[in-house]
């Protein structure tokens, strides 16, 4: 099945925006929304991909021996290539057709968690953790975009996307549960099985339940391009998580440097291109460049403090794993709710308050959780679900703007860019709000060690609250006890340091939305009547 052509799209930002749904919008019917129910399932296992390896990796390393390096191979690999190669195959599905590539992604996705299911070195799986990526980097952006073909009415395809973001919390919640039953009763390696039925289903249902959507008139993948986007990707990445792991150094510093060298060379080459992987034009839409923005810096803030939850819940308030899992459930279960409630604010408020009243929640979020060492538990699990409730509108409509501004034979572009931007917001609030909780940490630590400590043990103790944990154990009472008193309070300090910053770039991020977008910009803001939703003025008209 191939879509009727398309004229090229304008420079003009509205016919950017208005493009791909002008005129009337026929709603989807029980086909469609069955098929929606298809595209959840890979999105739930992909989220459950990585989240189920951390429970895994006591067994697993026992069993393969791997080095340092190789187990940070193992735990890295997928996310790194599934950042990688967003970009490059959300172009590719445009180019040889939506659905082909899922169905592609699908079976390699399969084939490859059987591979990794069994094997039997460290190397072995470390291939079988990269194949996992790229195929993992099919499903996003091609799910995303059939959506957009399959949901033409805006209000259907904002509940749509809802629901597909809802799959990605329902499978970061249930991972744990469901891999620490495998776990119970299987190997380490059973962990990986669990999405080969999934996968399975979708082969067999896909090609009756989904359309076929592709780009007539596109021309080949550039490959140049292609090598580009992953080159710069993966060194940004991988520079910022050196940064949070290390901190700074020359070796995270020329990774980023590399990574940002190669992204300029790559933005200069789309430009000279008839048919880029990512067309910057797209950015002269209001809607596309602020939802975008917005969506960024949401994935920054949430990265970067979840980092710090776990570890609060474990080694400050001292819960086990499994104890401190099930109390982040509310993170989950808001993001769930919130992302099926979205559809129904957005049509009750125009979409820059939605965004805007998002973040302002999240950041009452944060600050709820800078009340954690005082309050404790009650002020984390309060804070985890305002933010949840907060941020899961902003990506639920921030995502439905931006795949929305996209013409449909670039749906798939629009929407690997949406994903590439979480990866690099999560990757940067990681790395940034990392550091900043590290050095305030560390300083607390200078001032509150107790006398007595050996310098060595000093030293590990003030390298991370973990390390502080284990260095306390090795010491006789009362040292032992001080120790641990002092980390504790140093990491609740640090912590509480990091959300309020946290809240008030969430805060100062919900005030630009709202002066950007209200900002009225002419003809260029007008849409006609039948006009779907997302691509409506977001200014007051």
């Amino acid at each position: 099945m191939h879509p009727p052509d398309h004229e090229a799209p304008s420079a003009d930002s509205a016919d950017l925006a208005d493009s791909a749904d002008s005129g009337h919008s026929p709603e989807a019917g029980r086909k469609e929304w069955i098929g929606l129910a298809v595209i959840a399932l890979p999105c739930l296992v992909y989220s459950m991909d990585l989240t189920v390896l951390n429970l895994a990796l006591p067994r697993l390393s026992a069993e393969l021996a791997p080095s340092s390096a190789e187990l940070l191979w193992i735990i890295d690999i997928y996310g790194f290539l599934v950042a990688g190669m967003l970009v490059t195959m959300g172009n590719l599905g445009d180019r040889i057709g939506r659905r082909r590539l899922l169905m592609m992604g699908a079976g390699a996705f399969a084939a490859a968690s059987t591979l990794a299911a069994f094997s039997g070195s460290a190397e072995m799986l470390i291939a079988a953790r990269a194949v996992l990526g790229v195929a993992g980097a099919t499903l996003a952006p091609s799910t995303l975009s059939l959506i957009r073909h399959m949901f033409r009415d805006a209000n259907q395809r904002t509940t749509a996307i809802g629901i597909w973001i809802s799959s990605y919390s329902i499978g970061g919640a249930i991972g744990p549960v469901v891999g620490g039953v495998m776990l119970q009763h299987f190997g380490w390696g059973s962990v990986f099985l669990v999405g080969v039925p999934v996968m399975v289903l979708l082969l067999a249902l896909g090609p009756f339940l989904l359309p076929e959507f592709r780009d007539p008139e596109a021309r080949p993948l550039d490959f140049l391009s292609a090598v580009l986007s992953l080159l710069a990707v993966l060194s940004v990445i991988y520079g910022m998580k050196l940064v949070a792991q290390d901190g700074m150094g020359w070796v995270p510093g020329l990774a980023v440097a590399l990574g940002l060298t190669v992204g300029v060379l790559f933005v200069r080459r789309q430009r000279t291109l008839a048919d880029p992987l990512i067309d910057f034009r797209l950015f002269r839409a209001p809607q596309f460049t602020a939802s975008l923005g917005t969506f960024i810096v949401g994935a920054l803030v949430m990265f970067g403090a979840f980092v710090y939850i776990g570890q609060y819940l474990q080694l400050v308030l001292g819960l086990s794993p499994l104890a401190a899992g099930l109390w982040t459930l509310p993170w989950s279960g808001g993001f769930i709710l919130g992302s099926i409630l979205a559809p129904a604010i957005v049509r009750r408020s125009r979409p820059v308050f939605v965004l805007a009243g998002g973040m302002a929640l999240g950041a009452i979020g944060f600050a709820m959780l800078s009340r954690a060492p005082s309050l404790g538990l009650t002020a984390l699990v309060i804070g985890m679900l305002t933010l949840s409730l907060g941020f899961a509108p902003v990506f639920t409509l921030g995502t439905d703007l931006i795949v929305g501004a996209a013409p449909p034979e670039r749906a798939g572009a629009a929407a690997a860019l949406s994903e590439t931007s979480s990866e690099l917001g999560g990757a940067l609030g990681i790395a940034i709000l990392g550091s900043i909780g590290t050095a305030f940490y560390r300083q607390g630590m200078a001032d509150a060690a107790p006398d007595g400590i050996r310098p060595e043990v000093l030293k590990i103790a003030e390298d991370t609250l973990g390390g502080a944990t284990a260095a306390a154990a090795q010491l006789p009472e009362p040292a032992s006890t001080l120790l641990r008193d002092a980390a504790r309070t140093a990491f609740g300090h640090a912590f509480q340091i990091t959300v309020i910053i946290a809240a008030v770039v969430t805060a100062a991020t919900a005030i630009l939305t709202l002066l950007v977008l209200r900002r009225p910009r002419g003809g260029a803001e007008t849409a006609g009547e039948g006009t779907p939703a997302v691509n409506r003025p977001l200014a007051d008209s």
